[in-house]
């Protein structure tokens, strides 16, 4: 990097923010999670950035029905390697636990494959699985997205992590929310109170 702060447009938000923010967003309305989901994708795709999606909850339908909206082809840009998609399970809990380092690793390179490609920037969309709660590793998930801010100040992913508040208890929801600098409220992306810098969070 060289050190020039660059801004990116999120999507589904009308201020930009800068690249590698890490933001939460706590939804309780499908259509909101599946909206913003897909208009960051899609935006990240118009500029030309490396784009991921971690999540169950987005058909092919959708995601095809949307790239055309948008003048893309869903097809064309996985052929070229500027998007991917996984379910959440896949990503988040291979072999069967949840494995903060091995998360950290797949970030690192996701970004580094990006520059290697000259693209101007990296985005990931990802929503938790209520699964984390009884899962090997689980307790480490505060741990993992703590460590997630440290990491994108090297490898500056902009990265939206999605929490359905129907799934989580408040308690989790609360604990979620002290580790991203950001949230979304009404749409808008803000500055979140709650935040914990990351060197006060304990590792599980």
């Amino acid at each position: 990097m060289n050190g020039e702060q660059i801004s990116v447009d999120l999507g589904f938000a009308k201020a930009q923010v800068p690249a590698g923010t890490h933001v939460c967003q706590i939804f309780s309305d499908s259509d909101e999670r599946t909206d913003a989901l897909l208009r960051f994708l899609t935006r990240g795709l118009q500029a030309g950035e490396s784009t991921a999606c971690f999540s169950e909850n987005v058909t092919e339908q959708e995601l095809e029905a949307w790239f055309a909206k948008e003048g893309l082809s869903l097809a064309a840009e996985r052929a070229s390697g500027r998007f991917a998609n996984s379910p959440t399970k896949q990503v988040y809990f291979q072999d069967g636990r949840f494995d903060p380092d091995r998360m950290l690793a797949l970030l690192t390179q996701f970004h580094l494959a990006s520059v290697a490609a000259g693209r101007p920037g990296a985005r990931v969309i990802g929503e938790m699985s209520p699964e984390i709660n009884s899962i090997p590793g689980g307790t480490r998930l505060l741990e993992y997205e703590s460590r997630v801010n440290h990491l994108l100040q090297a490898h500056p992913v902009t990265a939206v992590c999605q929490y359905d508040a129907r799934c989580f208890d408040g308690a989790t929801i609360m604990d979620v929310l002290t580790v991203h600098p950001m949230m979304v409220i009404r749409g808008a992306v803000v500055l979140n109170p709650f935040y914990v810098a990351p060197e006060t969070i304990a590792r599980g």
